[in-house]
């Protein structure tokens, strides 16, 4: 699914709309990982992975906030060198993807009082996404809308 007429432009996010994702169905999650830091690191950016094989970076600011751009999978994003340094990685503690992928029923980018970022919420089918800054991302997913945790 791509924004505008053409099907071939990619979903570029824009700050402060609501529905940039909406539609869109989530076929994969990977978290980019640095490897010296081992399978326990934190993942320092989130990749959500589109059935129209278009991709959504997420990743984490030196300030705490949550920046949104295109990915670039199955290529690392550019700010991973050495390249060998870093790997796409599943993320512990999400739920294995759905038959289908999960489709998106809305977005929210929650902000500070500057207006700035700070955690972004992928609202889906059956739960939600909830992706936040600080000094590497955070999320999680919950199922329903009490945020009651998912089950692996």
């Amino acid at each position: 699914m791509g924004a505008g007429n053409d099907e071939r432009t990619p979903r570029v996010p824009r700050q402060g709309r609501g529905d940039w994702l909406r539609g869109a169905r989530i076929v994969g999650v990977l978290g980019v990982l640095y490897r010296p830091e081992g399978r326990l690191a934190e993942p320092e950016a989130v990749e959500f992975l589109l059935a129209d094989g278009q991709s959504v970076l997420l990743t984490c600011g030196s300030d705490w906030t949550v920046r949104i751009g295109p990915g670039a999978w199955p290529r690392l994003p550019d700010w991973c060198v050495p390249t060998g340094q870093w790997e796409f990685a599943a993320v512990s503690g999400l739920p294995r993807t759905p038959d289908g992928g999960w489709t998106v029923t809305g977005t929210e980018e929650r902000g500070d009082e500057r207006g700035e970022v700070r955690e972004v919420v992928i609202r889906c089918e059956g739960g939600r996404f909830v992706v936040g800054g600080g000094d590497t991302l955070t999320i999680r997913f919950t199922r329903g809308h009490r945020g009651a945790p998912a089950t692996a």
